[in-house]
């Protein structure tokens, strides 16, 4: 992403609030490592939080509804002005907006200490006003091209609605709200996925004078992303319907081709581009796992499960992220030894926990989580600092 013109620090009471990446990935990161730190300390000590939610669906409902939300808040505020020209949310609305996340969590926490309408009004005010944001941000700019992008994060309002209507006893189908929000975000993965990784890759290679580079959006994009998205939606509602299970195995292999046009193979020296190439690979073997596991008992669920959301939603989180807060703070577009450190830690977290799903390893379990720990705190703190500070290159530009 380019930065944009309109980004002033000196208009914002701090540096943090002039753009939304900054209190945005800031809290996506913290809160990774330590939702997921909280849901090891219940499973192995058996404590048990002031929320509504079991220990179990609380750790889903906080991974997709509290750190992903704020991740996708980040980059999307962050990328609309780049689409539409327009000023970026700053200052006191970009703060009431990290305020109304943050309360989203707390509500979450101690539901069961508060009114059940309460905490379920508190926790879903957030998607459904960043929605809301987003779409009058793009429709101000005439930016008509992109108006479909809000529209995930109407569905994991939706999909965290139904959550709480499920734990309220409404005839809700069992986990379709956490299904259809995980399918939300490899939707938007697979778009997003689809634009920055080929574009990234061609640019990088063209200043290296490399003569082939990544293939342009196709039919093959579009017959693959059809497939996948069909696939993850038809999950979301029949989870045990074997002819969608088929549709994602062939979605696997038609992304898995997508992915092979878009060179990654030749990013191995470059982490920062190589990560978002691992991290669309996620999504391929998440999408192979889940179809195979609608189709056969030997294929454990939960081992697709994982492959999407720690190993896909992970790696491509941290990619994003990283890559995002190093361009607009003014850094060079390099992966420095500790990046590359958070992008193995999260990735090897991913397989651990996969590998543990198919061999009911439980000591695996505990690696994975200590890993992913440890790859979103390493993160925190290598990453926060620059996110707080003003850019790196203000003094020279001005800003």
């Amino acid at each position: 992403m380019a930065m944009p013109a309109a980004e002033n620090l000196r208009n914002t009471p701090s540096a943090i609030w002039s753009m939304a990446f900054r209190p945005f990935f800031l809290m996506a990161g913290v809160w990774s490592s330590a939702a997921l730190a909280g849901w090891i300390v219940m499973l192995t000590m058996g404590i048990a939080l002031p929320s509504r939610f079991d220990p179990l669906t609380w750790h889903i409902h906080e991974m997709l509804f509290g750190f992903v939300m704020a991740a996708i808040a980040g980059f999307l505020l962050t990328a609309i002005p780049n689409w539409t020209g327009r000023a970026p949310i700053s200052g006191w609305p970009l703060a009431s907006l990290a305020a109304l996340w943050l309360a989203g969590r707390i509500a979450c926490l101690v539901s069961a200490s508060i009114p059940f309408g309460l905490a379920a009004t508190i926790d879903l005010a957030f998607p459904f006003v960043l929605c809301a944001v987003c779409a009058r941000e793009i429709a101000a700019g005439r930016n008509w091209r992109n108006m479909p992008m809000p529209l995930p994060i109407a569905v994991l309002g939706i999909a965290d609605l139904l959550m709480y209507l499920e734990l309220a006893g409404f005839a809700v189908p069992a986990g379709l709200g956490w299904r259809l929000g995980l399918a939300a975000i490899v939707v938007l993965i697979s778009v997003v996925g689809g634009r920055i990784i080929p574009t990234f890759t061609r640019n990088w290679l063209t200043k290296r004078g490399t003569p082939v580079l990544p293939a342009g959006h196709g039919r093959v994009d579009v017959v693959a992303l059809a497939a996948l998205h069909a696939g993850m939606i038809g999950w979301a509602f029949f989870p045990k319907f074997s002819p969608v299970g088929g549709l994602l195995v062939v979605a696997a292999v038609l992304n898995l081709w997508r992915l092979a046009r878009w060179r990654g193979i030749v990013t191995l020296s470059e982490p920062l581009l190589t990560v978002l190439h691992a991290g669309y690979l996620w999504v391929v073997i998440g999408a192979a796992l889940l179809g195979a596991s609608m189709m056969s008992s030997h294929v454990p669920e939960a081992a697709a499960i994982h492959a999407l959301t720690a190993g896909a939603i992970g790696t491509m989180t941290l990619g994003v992220m990283t890559r995002v807060s190093l361009g607009h703070t003014g850094r060079a577009l390099a992966a420095d030894r500790i990046t590359t450190l958070v992008y193995l830690l999260v990735i090897l977290a991913a397989a651990a926990r996969v590998m543990a799903a198919i061999g009911s390893l439980p000591a695996l379990l505990e690696i994975s989580a200590l890993l992913w720990i440890g790859g979103f705190g390493l993160f925190a703190l290598r990453y926060g600092p620059m996110l707080l500070a003003p850019r790196a290159d203000a003094g020279r530009n001005g800003g």
